[in-house]
């Protein structure tokens, strides 16, 4: 039986809880959505526990990870004036490709190429916003790319939370 995990997303006007679930297998990572493909957002974590134990669901209950969608906007919108850390964007990153493949929404996220594939990389290395890190640094082709992704998953949340807020 897969686990589950509380996934908070934090916003100006306030939070919503997901449920996360890791993919078993080759299986990707996704978020629960309800039998329609909606997602599954909670007010507050009490809430969705009680869901998950009407379930049947075993909920992990340490460690829930926290999304800022406003910090991440405001880095999207101005990189030079926002700094924000590497480990912010990753989460991001792989939250909007688990939104992408657990909700049905278009415009789907943009596809990736290799640009993509190098930003993504070298933020493993802790090093990617470092304009002084040289080969580890982010071009400004890459930069742009992680932006416009980033936009593209902050407009698909968007279009998927707008039904999710109580």
């Amino acid at each position: 039986m897969a686990d589950y995990y509380p996934y908070r997303i934090a916003e100006e006007k306030g939070h919503l809880t997901l449920i996360w679930r890791p993919g078993e297998g080759d299986a990707p990572d996704e978020f629960v959505v309800d039998e329609v493909g909606e997602l599954l957002a909670f007010p507050d974590v009490q809430t969705l526990w009680h869901y998950c134990d009407r379930n049947g669901w075993e909920l992990v209950r340490e460690g829930e990870a926290t999304l800022d969608t406003a910090a991440v906007r405001l880095w999207v919108e101005h990189p030079a004036r926002r700094p924000v850390s590497a480990g912010l964007l990753l989460n991001a990153w792989n939250f909007y490709e688990d939104l992408a493949r657990s909700v049905r929404a278009e415009p789907p996220l943009p596809s990736q190429g290799s640009i993509h594939d190098s930003a993504y990389e070298k933020i493993f290395g802790g090093h990617a916003l470092d304009p002084d890190a040289g080969q580890d640094a982010w071009t400004d082709e890459e930069t742009a790319a992680v932006r416009g992704f980033l936009r593209a998953g902050l407009d698909l949340w968007e279009r998927t939370a707008a039904r999710a807020w109580p």
